[in-house]
């Protein structure tokens, strides 16, 4: 049974900056993708920034220049550094990792942690 735990969420002001982290455990063989979505209230989850194993990474354009996506293989965790932060940035941000176990390649999500950007 694989586990993704997300930390780092809170609340912060406009401007200010959080890192999440995500950490996998479990029966692991190897992770491909790893990456971070988000869902606001009433509306669908988007996709924010995604690393691949080889580290190419790609960034909704609403975060590119403010949030970075790093990973440590080592420790099989995923980092989202945010700076900048915006009202809009307000939402549950939820980690994703595609992660070969015994079962095959699957997708996994973790429980979500919140996030909000208010003054």
């Amino acid at each position: 049974q694989v586990q993704l735990v997300e930390s780092g969420g809170g609340l912060v002001q406009p401007g200010g900056s959080l890192r999440l982290s995500c950490a996998a455990s479990g029966s692991i063989f190897s992770i491909n993708n790893m990456g971070w979505y988000r869902q606001a209230p009433g509306k669908q989850r988007d996709l924010v920034a995604i690393i691949t194993w080889g580290g190419s990474t790609n960034y909704a354009d609403s975060v590119k220049g403010r949030f970075t996506i790093s990973r440590d293989d080592a420790k099989n965790t995923v980092y989202l550094q945010m700076n900048s932060l915006k009202p809009d940035d307000t939402a549950v941000y939820y980690c994703y990792a595609r992660i070969l176990d015994g079962d095959g390649l699957v997708g996994n999500w973790g429980q979500g942690t919140q996030v909000t950007v208010s003054s």
